[in-house]
């Protein structure tokens, strides 16, 4: 499994509420697309956690680079449904940073001896 990661602030005067609910319906429509496997929206506790990452942090799942790159380039056709879902996202936040993690050890990584 890989997992995108994202770290965002909310523009001046946005509610959390409402970025949480915009939130929730892109990830919805991208899951039922199948172009995603889940997805997870997290907030920073008692103010913990680097100043540079945003106060928010999302997560989504999906099962190769291949599913990824389906999500990104359905995203990238800038067509409704998925356009007006995304842009409700992106016009709430600020600061964003990505980041692509995995499962590790992978499934294809041979087991045997490491080598230093």
């Amino acid at each position: 499994m890989d997992i995108y990661h994202g770290w965002c602030d909310l523009k001046p005067g946005v509610r959390d509420i409402d970025f949480a609910d915009a939130f929730t319906r892109y990830m919805e429509l991208l899951e039922g697309e199948g172009v995603i496997e889940g997805w997870r929206l997290t907030r920073k506790k008692l103010g913990l956690g680097p100043r540079e990452l945003g106060e928010f942090h999302f997560m989504i799942e999906v099962t190769d680079m291949t599913q990824l790159d389906s999500a990104f380039n359905w995203v990238a056709t800038r067509a409704e449904p998925v356009e007006v879902e995304h842009h409700g996202v992106n016009s709430l936040v600020r600061n964003i940073q990505f980041a692509l993690y995995r499962d590790f050890p992978d499934p294809v990584r041979e087991k045997g001896e490491e080598r230093f």
